[in-house]
């Protein structure tokens, strides 16, 4: 069975910005030979995250206060230790996780109707991030 790796930049605003990836991972499955299998998203760093959600505004909104209410931003050990404020961030990144795998047939991930996938950055800055997908199939 091929294992075929790809990335995916995105570019995010940090403070819980939450990106729909979506379309960009099945663009890349459109383009492969393999037709059905299994890709993982996975984000390299401690403050990114991959997840699914209902891509709307009410959710779009509600994700960022329920982080806000189990992790709020203040002062942590990691703040103390490294003074760069995103000991939170870190947290929350760690509650959600850094992967996520979705069945794929026909080219298209497996996904429920109203089910997106997301890279939501926890960091406290804008930056670039390379994601990683690594597929697997036939």
């Amino acid at each position: 069975m091929p294992v075929i790796t790809r990335k995916l930049s995105v570019d995010s605003r940090g403070n819980c910005d939450i990106i729909s990836i979506t379309e960009s991972v099945n663009s890349i499955l459109a383009e492969l030979e393999i037709s059905d299998g299994i890709v993982t998203v996975f984000v390299p760093g401690a403050t990114g995250v991959v997840t699914t959600i209902e891509y709307e505004p009410g959710l779009l909104q509600d994700l960022p206060q329920l982080l806000d209410k189990l992790i709020p931003q203040g002062s942590y050990n990691h703040d103390r230790t490294w003074h760069d404020g995103n000991g939170h961030s870190h947290l929350r990144a760690t509650l959600i996780g850094p992967s996520l795998t979705i069945p794929f047939s026909e080219r298209t991930m497996l996904l429920g109707t109203w089910q997106s996938v997301v890279f939501v950055d926890m960091d406290v800055r804008p930056r670039r991030r390379e994601l990683i997908l690594q597929i697997i199939g036939e």
